[in-house]
């Protein structure tokens, strides 16, 4: 197979620069009808047969001979035994990587708080963790532990009574480093279903598999198409698009690095999206025949060049300044500021998923075992999200107690607003508590 690049190469100096990068930033991610009916009526099926629709899915659809839902059930024992059947390094990799997610995600947990005015009155937030969250993992030849860890762990850290893993396991195929990585992060039961039918199961419940409160984790059309369907029933994450970087390089680091780390996105699939953006023209070209040179060497190379020729960019701009503008202007997923002082323009970034900063932090480092959850906004959806976290496993009610003077003080304020809007129940059951009204 021949392989080449024709990697977009836009100026921002350009008139057209800002139609051109909208036109390389579209991604629909809207299921076709066809899609569509199809996830409607495994949900239906699943909310009208449970278990038995679950299992003659997994049959038609994974090729998997059930017999019954208790052949699509891995108990604690099967997830330890997987801890045996991966290498030593392996083991050391995902216990290293947990604990480090671990220890990131404990300095997030919120608690609960309260203050008391002068009069008595009592206002506060009760934050309280979510009763069970589902768990949704591609499988097969996938093959991604460091999801289990990113999605799991923050809901342990956060207090869930209790984490539902579902995986499918197409012709029977179990993935033992992803089920090694559901025992150390704690995963509380495993069920072997995928695709449409498992996240309908986790919405609604069946005989076996039990309800969540939320659904998280990745997933192919049908899994995204399931999510928005039931999202209302359950909470759920986010709708993922691609997986994207933005290497913002002032010229100075090596290009071949910066080749990489395009790369590492690219591969994903044809969809990904890798743009580098700078104020120095030669180095952009250095890159250029960096990607032309490493290319042919990557074990994904045909995703990789249809990546980069699809969807992929080089962009010059004016400076650094404006390095900085296009930047919050694309809104990326993952950021990487590859240059001499990156805190220097760290308090400019407005809109990013991720920051990595300086020459050496590669965004594969944040995939697997930096810290921070590398479950992140995607297409712009950073202008308004955030990573996943524990506070997405937390949620907080408001407590307010009044004392007899404060509800009699507030009581005038509410009255006055309640009537404003015509509510007249409102207003009186705010005045009966007033003092001076008391048997009125």
């Amino acid at each position: 197979m021949t392989l080449s690049t024709a990697i977009a190469r836009l100026n921002a100096a350009d008139p057209d620069f800002a139609r051109h990068l909208d036109h390389l930033l579209s991604w629909e991610s809207v299921s076709d009808d066809a899609v569509n009916q199809r996830v409607l009526d495994i949900i239906k099926a699943v909310r009208e047969r449970g278990d038995a629709a679950l299992v003659e899915f997994t049959q038609r659809f994974d090729g998997v001979q059930a017999s019954s839902i208790d052949d699509l059930i891995l108990d604690r024992e099967r997830l330890e035994l997987a801890l045996t059947r991966i290498t030593p390094a392996q083991r050391e990799a995902l216990e290293t990587a947990a604990n480090r997610v671990r220890s990131y995600h404990e300095r997030q947990k919120q608690d609960s708080w309260q203050y008391t005015e002068a009069d008595g009155t009592v206002l506060g937030q009760k934050v309280t963790p979510l009763d069970r969250a589902g768990l949704y993992v591609p499988g097969g030849k996938a093959s991604y532990p460091s999801s289990v860890l990113m999605n799991a762990i923050p809901a342990k850290v956060a207090g869930v009574g209790e984490v539902v893993m579902v995986v499918p396991t197409p012709r029977g195929e179990l993935n033992e480093l992803v089920l090694a990585a559901a025992c150390i992060a704690g995963v509380d039961r495993v069920f072997t279903v995928g695709g449409a039918q498992a996240v309908a199961a986790l919405a609604y419940g069946t005989e076996s598999v039990p309800q969540v409160d939320k659904i998280v984790g990745p997933g192919n059309i049908y899994v995204a198409t399931a999510k928005r369907h039931v999202f209302g029933q359950v909470g759920i994450d986010m709708i993922a698009g691609p997986s994207e970087i933005l290497v913002v390089c002032d010229g100075h680091t090596d290009p071949d690095w910066i080749a990489m780390d395009l790369f590492s996105q690219a591969e994903h699939d044809e969809d990904a999206q890798a743009i580098l953006v700078s104020p120095d023209a030669d180095f952009l070209d250095r890159v250029a025949a960096s990607i032309e040179k490493l290319l042919p060497t990557m074990e994904r190379a045909d995703i990789i060049e249809k990546s980069i020729n699809g969807r992929g960019a080089l962009i010059q701009v004016r400076d650094m300044q404006q390095a900085i503008e296009v930047a919050n202007r694309i809104a990326p997923e993952h950021l990487e500021l590859s240059v001499a002082d990156p805190q220097a323009w760290l308090g400019q970034i407005r809109h990013a998923g991720a920051i990595f900063m300086g020459r050496h932090t590669s965004e594969a480092l944040g995939d697997y075992c930096a810290g921070p959850n590398h479950v992140l906004p995607t297409s712009g959806t950073a202008r308004f999200s955030s990573p996943l976290g524990v506070y997405d496993f937390q949620k907080r009610s408001s407590i307010i107690f009044c004392s007899e003077q404060g509800a009699s003080q507030l009581g005038h304020t509410a009255s006055v607003l309640a009537r404003g809007e015509s509510l007249t129940a409102h207003a009186r059951s705010a005045e009966f508590r007033i003092l001076d009204n008391k048997g009125n």
